[in-house]
């Protein structure tokens, strides 16, 4: 099916970043990391304000705080 001719186009979206950077401290012992689940999603998130992707696996969600505290 053609889009119809008169139809305005959408304006494109802005591009999100999938991960914030560490904007806390850069020691890893003043950083809180928890998971958060929502329904059947799990994602980490820190007391800096860095948040992982949503993620089905526990054990993924997890392994993205590691990866936050190490870098």
């Amino acid at each position: 099916m053609d889009p119809h001719p008169i139809a305005p186009s959408a304006p494109p979206l802005p591009a999100v970043p999938r991960t914030r950077s560490c904007a806390g401290p850069t020691s890893p012992g003043a950083h809180t990391i928890t998971t958060s689940e929502r329904g059947s999603f799990c994602l980490a998130v820190c007391s800096c304000g860095w948040r992982g992707p949503a993620r089905r696996s526990r054990d993924l969600a997890r392994k993205d705080a590691s990866g936050h505290l190490a870098g």
